[in-house]
């Protein structure tokens, strides 16, 4: 099995999966543009074999119907009206193979309603393609589903295990962490994390994949546990707040209008 990831528009990644290193064929998740898709199998000497899709934004989905163009292939994803081009219908519980891969499929709604996530095990180490779930230090705007919605996807993903690979499609850290340090000043793996994503990003190094035991250690939403989270979102919302979904609705709308001001 070989990983490409690969900037492209302006903060996205795209994973060109390669299944089999004995087989040419390869697997794109989320093509928002089809050029960088095009440039990545012609340089790795890679036939595509097949699209998957987490959910229907633009940045994820607009390069498709350009790349059926040039392959006649399948396409994964959720049921959508939105996302026309899905040939392969999938949901929470399914399993997807691609080549000798198998990867879980797992309702993931919060950022979109019918967002899912695909979720590789039987890789070392375990790799989790998240999309607009968690970024690195943060999450997707809630757009569609309920603060709860989003609670619960996230609770089902952290019970994945820590070593886990969480490979977004946004390069966000840098900002996110700044965010983070807001909610969560005290946390010491936090600023050293700052210290470490700017000295990739320095040598122009992507952040992502990070695992998810760090993101459990410093991304404040799946923290809406800690104590300093919550006091945090409590002091931003003006009120005591009784429940994970709504310590976790107090930090969303707080980084939604973060630097705003």
């Amino acid at each position: 099995m070989r990983l490409f990831s690969f900037p492209a528009l302006q903060t996205n990644y795209f994973w060109l999966l390669q299944p089999d290193d004995n087989s040419a064929n390869a697997y794109i998740f989320d093509p928002g543009d089809a050029e960088p898709v095009r440039q990545q199998l012609k340089q790795h000497e890679l036939t595509l074999a097949g699209i998957v899709v987490t959910h229907h934004h633009w940045d994820h989905t607009d390069g498709i119907d350009d790349l059926l163009t040039d392959f006649n292939v399948p396409v994964y994803g959720p049921s959508s009206p939105k996302i026309p081009q899905i040939t392969h219908p999938l949901k929470g519980g399914d399993t997807l193979a691609l080549g000798p891969l198998t990867l879980e499929v797992l309702d993931t709604p919060g950022h979109t309603l019918e967002h899912i996530a695909y979720f590789l095990p039987n890789s070392e180490p375990p790799r989790l393609f998240s999309a607009d779930n968690i970024f690195g230090a943060g999450c997707g705007r809630m757009f569609e589903g309920s603060a709860e919605q989003f609670v619960n996807s996230l609770q089902q993903l952290c019970q994945l295990p820590p070593d886990t690979l969480i490979c977004c499609s946004h390069e966000y850290t840098i900002d996110s962490i700044q965010f983070a340090l807001s909610v969560e000043p005290n946390n010491l793996e936090l600023r050293k994390r700052q210290e470490e994503e700017k000295r990739k990003r320095a040598q122009r190094l992507p952040t992502i994949p990070s695992s998810l035991a760090l993101e459990l250690a410093t991304n404040p939403f799946l923290r809406t546990t800690e104590v300093e989270v919550i006091a945090s979102a409590e002091h931003y919302s003006g009120r005591r707040l009784t429940s994970e979904s709504e310590v976790f609705a107090a930090i969303r709308h707080w980084k939604d209008n973060f630097g705003k001001n």
